[in-house]
């Protein structure tokens, strides 16, 4: 028994030398390259969108994003309650930035970009009479600029 274990590893050992080297040939197209240099050039190069959200920000000036709040003005199912009720807002605070999001089955109107809970307050404080429902959430903003207005 022990004689044909053996034989039968033989056998599969002398299996593994008979294998030989082989060529790999790579077959794209050329365009591929130009992609990959052209994502290449676009991740190394700085953001320079023009923000028009803050008002008397530089026109070449980054948006740059961080972790801050913003007051959540308005939520509801239909779409132009919810856009109503961004003119409402935008026609009392003009300077502040509203912004618009949906997800299913809702629409939501939150405002502001602010660093502080404390700002976000401030602000939730001269909107209680004019919208019923306020919140305050945690969520990604768009920087505001540390520049002093003129």
């Amino acid at each position: 028994m022990k004689l044909f274990f053996t034989l039968i590893i033989c056998c599969f050992s002398f299996a593994l030398f008979a294998q030989k080297r082989g060529t790999v040939t790579i077959i794209k197209d050329p365009l591929v390259d130009s992609l990959i240099a052209k994502r290449i050039a676009l991740s190394h190069k700085p953001a320079t969108v023009r923000n028009t959200a803050t008002p008397g920000a530089a026109a070449d000036a980054p948006i740059i994003s961080m972790m801050g709040y913003r007051v959540q003005v308005f939520y509801g199912s239909d779409r132009r309650e919810t856009f109503n009720a961004q003119q409402k807002f935008k026609a009392a605070y003009p300077k502040i930035n509203s912004y618009i999001t949906y997800k299913e089955p809702n629409y939501y109107l939150r405002v502001g970009d602010f660093r502080t809970r404390l700002e976000a307050q401030r602000l939730m404080n001269e909107l209680r009479s004019t919208f019923a429902t306020l919140f305050i959430f945690k969520s990604k903003i768009n920087a505001p600029s540390l520049e002093p207005a003129p």
